[in-house]
């Protein structure tokens, strides 16, 4: 019984640590951001970042670490892009990508689980949550800046598809590399 419940002690302490690691790995990376002249919207290693955790944490842990950091941008810490932070980030133009970063975790770290990591499947998830992402921020832009859906698009999504698409592959190579050498750790 003792050995059990020390098991299930380890595993938390493990999930909590990963999931404090890839909150941090966001925190750390994603104030790097790139503006571009026509856009509100920069390009960041945000999303790639949140691809991997959908490998290392799954949807549940995943989707509890982006959570913490829109938390920790919402308190203040200039976590979000350009070293910006605050409820006025997350209410203004970019907000809704934000936001989005949830559903990216959850889809995506759905497809990992339940497909094993499978790529095909996982590429899908990843996909799949990215569009969701690009929908709900591209809705909300258009919104506070009074734009049509089709400008949001031209503004929002399409400068971004091919990074964002070389990041899911990178993601889809790496993730399953750090998720089977943490496996091995005790």
């Amino acid at each position: 019984m003792n050995k059990q419940i020390e098991h299930e002690q380890t595993f938390k302490t493990k999930i909590l640590v990963r999931i404090g690691l890839m909150t941090a790995l966001l925190c750390v990376i994603a104030p790097f951001a790139f503006p571009i002249p026509f856009s509100p919207v920069p390009i960041s290693f945000a999303t790639f970042i949140i691809y991997l955790g959908t490998y290392i944490l799954g949807k549940k842990y995943g989707t509890i670490s982006c959570l913490i950091y829109l938390l920790l941008g919402i308190v203040g810490l200039p976590v979000f892009s350009s070293f910006s932070g605050g409820i006025g980030k997350l209410a203004g133009p970019t907000g809704g990508y934000l936001i989005g970063y949830l559903l990216l975790a959850f889809i995506g770290g759905w497809f990992v689980e339940n497909y094993d990591g499978h790529v095909l499947p996982s590429a899908i998830g990843l996909i799949l949550g990215t569009a969701l992402t690009y929908i709900f921020g591209t809705i909300w832009l258009t919104q506070q800046m009074s734009l049509s859906f089709s400008q949001g698009l031209a503004i929002g999504v399409l400068p971004y598809l091919l990074g964002d698409s070389i990041k899911i592959i990178a993601a889809l190579i790496i993730g399953p590399i750090i998720k089977k050498r943490l496996q091995h750790i005790r």
